[in-house]
């Protein structure tokens, strides 16, 4: 598995490239990380792209599971990149789990879901995701 993260707008967007499959250990890596800059900025935005992205382990899906009830309202806005239909059917599934504003992206549209996140929230247009 390989996890990167780069902050971006001065750390309140983090941006999350992940690829494999996430483990437990990857979530022990970044979690500190997001907790910072939650601690920092009290509301941050994330931008997560999924190549060549499995899925999760056993142990990953519990962490993000304590990931989302932790952070429920923490997370202004979220934009899944992907090239997986079952990736775009995670991004409505998980909107249930956090108060942050989802939104799906193809590949194709990378430049669109950087656009999205970076908007001022008085700017946002309802996801059409």
């Amino acid at each position: 598995m390989s996890v990167e993260l780069n902050q971006l707008d001065d750390g309140k967007i983090l941006e999350i490239r992940i690829s494999g499959k996430l483990l437990k250990e990857d979530y022990e890596r970044f979690m500190p990380e997001l907790d910072r800059l939650i601690n920092q900025f009290g509301k941050i935005r994330l931008l997560v792209e999924m190549q060549d992205f499995h899925g999760w382990s056993a142990g990953a899906l519990w962490e993000d599971l304590k990931l989302d009830w932790r952070h429920y309202s923490d997370i202004e806005r979220v934009a899944f990149v992907g090239d997986k239909k079952w990736q775009k059917g995670m991004s409505i599934f998980c909107k249930p789990f956090t108060t942050a504003k989802v939104r799906y992206f193809a590949w194709s549209d990378l430049a669109k879901a950087r656009e999205w996140i970076e908007q001022p929230a008085s700017s946002v247009k309802s996801p059409s995701a």
